[in-house]
């Protein structure tokens, strides 16, 4: 799943021219009556691919230091998060070798720069425990023939299986794939995937696109001497392909579910299946049609029920003759309607505002308009999109309108399987802070939903809960303080507990939280007339973190250059001051907010590189009356990295 292969394919296929083995499960009471916001949706699958062949995504190259490679992924899982994703799809073994210490095959020359080179730590572990530290599924994801992107098994470690067993490969292309043909073979990939599946806490597995080799004009797959000793009971050689390929898919989905019941199976075929000119199953595309071309029966597997999700990788854009968007998700959902098989799109959003890609990709609203798109079909369950650096570039701002449109509140995972749901949780308390309202609660859930309806209402509506827009936060943890809760109003909190197949439980019982803070509370965001700052500021929309529409960034320089952010103090008296920023690894780590209190100004350094995203109290200050510059950002910081400007708010205690 490469970018460059298939950027490359995209442009010869335009010049040519999975079961979930139950239905999803409703929001824990909901009446079928309730009317639901479809920007809101109660479950969503929102993925990324963080690729690590040729050091696509991570690690960003080889050798670096074990708290290098750490620090990069930690900052990947932390990006997901502040798009509300909840899945990321890691590439753990991209050419026949593995991120984890494998009996079967060698260390990845992705990690140290040397095929078997031991990385100084198990990286499988690390990052299924860091994602779900975060509450993130982490999908482990495989490439089930590639060798190797050359065809010089010299090159190959010498104890790579590959290499002892030279009769399992073959060179086409330019590239080493072991042979699909052989009964062996098919064993072999099997073991060396069901040994990550047995010994890690993974979420799901998850095969890429790349089944028999994409055609190269002139060559053909060498495996005739294969098929002659195995293929007997097939009249023609792309049958028997097929089958060797659906044996794989089958195989794999009966081990992993007779290992593991809970864990995923899913595939994310090439996007055309076949077209219909050929095939009146087929859509009404003219593209490359990957049963024919690399053998791969995706729509089979969707009917035969050998897979929990499909991804087909829609990678073109809405009209686009050959391929057009919108016919091929109607077309991929009519595949899997009542078959049990949730269906997730591939989004390209490495095309979306790159250089080269078709004036449609230029247009920021493009991606956000796929998932418009995809909300005609109910039978699409989310999205996974190519890759990470792709999600963070955010190039012409097009995946922030995805976040901002589509993903503006959480959402739970679809369910999966025939699990029951927990009990219901019970709140132990829900307190006002200093930093908003904390919650707390016991259950027996794997994760928690935490829910917030305006008000006390006298009992809970089966409504509060058929969408996300009361859906505050998801958690593995027992407690959560929501920081967006503002000190004059009054909330009713509500917890359910879900399971690890995410089934969702009843709701708790309420638990009321009355308005305090002298009922004074007002926000100042950049955007605001309140907000005041020189030239010397620029404005930013990159982080999803961030408050409103924007926020403002600057140099750090040896002078103060603040920007002011204005509020009218309706009495002197204490004040709980609190601002919003949007976090990065390339911010200030010590940014001064400068807080015009009336005893004089007072300085407090904010680290910028973490903590983003949410209110952060500077202190508690007494104020004086009137309408003035209340808080400031300084420039004056001897740190590296920009300083933000984003968001105030003052509450009086």
């Amino acid at each position: 799943m490469t970018a460059l292969p298939r950027t490359v394919l995209a442009v010869l296929i335009a010049a040519l021219l999975s079961p979930l083995h139950s239905a999803h499960h409703a929001a824990p009471a909901a009446a079928a009556a309730c009317a639901t916001d479809p920007a809101t949706p109660k479950r969503q699958l929102r993925g990324m691919w963080i690729s690590s062949v040729a050091n696509i995504d991570w690690p960003s190259r080889t050798g670096l230091s074990v708290s290098a490679q750490q620090a990069e992924f930690r900052a990947w899982l932390d990006l997901a998060v502040s798009k509300r994703m909840n899945a990321v799809f890691v590439q753990v073994r991209p050419t026949a070798d593995a991120f984890w210490p494998s009996p079967y095959e060698p260390w990845s020359q992705w990690l140290t720069g040397t095929q078997g080179g031991n990385p100084g730590y198990d990286p499988l572990a690390f990052m299924v425990n860091e994602a779900h530290a975060r509450n993130l599924e982490l999908h482990a994801w495989f490439n089930p023939y590639r060798i190797a992107n050359h065809d010089d098994p010299s090159k190959l470690v010498s104890t790579h299986p590959a290499r002892q067993h030279p009769d399992w490969r073959f060179a086409y292309g330019g590239k080493l794939y072991y042979n699909p043909g052989i009964p062996e073979v098919r064993d072999f990939i099997e073991d060396a995937i069901m040994d990550a599946v047995s010994r890690y806490d993974v979420d799901g597995v998850h095969l890429d696109d790349y089944f028999y080799p994409y055609p190269v004009s002139g060559q053909s797959i060498p495996d005739a001497a294969t098929f002659t000793k195995y293929g007997g009971g097939f009249s023609n050689v792309g049958d028997w392909r097929r089958d060797n390929v659906n044996l794989l898919v089958r195989e794999l989905d009966q081990r992993i579910h007779a290992a593991k019941p809970h864990v995923s199976f899913g595939v994310s075929p090439f996007g055309i299946w076949r077209n219909a000119g050929t095939d009146p199953l087929g859509s009404r595309t003219s593209g490359l049609q990957s049963y024919d071309a690399i053998y791969a029966d995706s729509r089979q597997w969707v009917k035969q029920g050998w897979v929990d999700y499909l991804a087909p990788q829609i990678y073109w854009h809405l009209g686009f003759s050959t391929a057009a968007y919108e016919v091929l998700t109607a077309w991929w959902s009519e595949q899997v309607r009542g078959t049990g098989v949730q269906l997730v799109v591939g989004q390209a959003a490495y095309r979306a505002g790159a250089s080269g890609q078709d004036a449609a990709w230029q247009d920021p609203a493009e991606l956000s308009d796929h998932l418009y798109d995809n909300r005609q079909h109910p039978e699409v369950a989310g999205d996974i999109y190519f890759s990470a650096k792709d999600v963070k570039a955010d190039r012409i701002g097009a995946f922030t309108r995805v976040v901002n449109a589509h993903y503006s509140r959480p959402a739970l995972l679809p369910a999966r399987g025939p699990a029951a749901a927990p009990a219901a949780p019970a709140i132990s308390s829900a307190t006002r802070t200093s930093g908003g309202v904390q919650v707390s609660w016991t259950g027996s859930g794997t994760s928690y939903a935490v829910y917030r309806v305006d008000g006390t209402p006298s009992a809970a509506d089966p409504c509060f809960f058929a969408d996300a827009r009361n859906l505050v936060k998801l958690t593995r943890q027992t407690s959560f303080t929501d920081t967006t809760a503002a000190a004059g109003s009054a909330y009713t909190y509500y917890v359910t507990a879900l399971n690890r197949t995410h089934q969702e439980s009843a709701a708790s019982a309420g638990r009321a939280v009355t308005g305090s803070g002298g009922g004074f509370s007002v926000v100042v965001d950049n955007a605001d007339a309140g907000f005041a700052a020189s030239s010397a500021w620029g404005t930013s929309t990159y982080s999803g973190q961030l408050h409103g529409s924007d926020y403002r960034f600057a140099e750090p320089v040896a002078a103060s250059d603040p920007a002011w952010f204005r509020a009218a103090v309706p009495s002197a008296g204490s004040y709980r001051v609190e601002v919003w920023y949007p976090a990065n690894s390339g911010y200030n780590s010590a940014t001064p907010y400068i807080v015009a209190a009336s005893s004089g100004n007072q300085t407090v350094t904010v680290d910028q590189r973490t903590g983003g995203g949410a209110w952060r109290e500077l202190g508690t200050f007494t104020l004086s009356a009137g309408t003035y510059n209340v808080v400031g950002v300084s420039r004056w910081t001897s740190t590296t990295g920009y300083v933000i400007a984003d968001a105030v708010r003052l509450t009086k205690v």
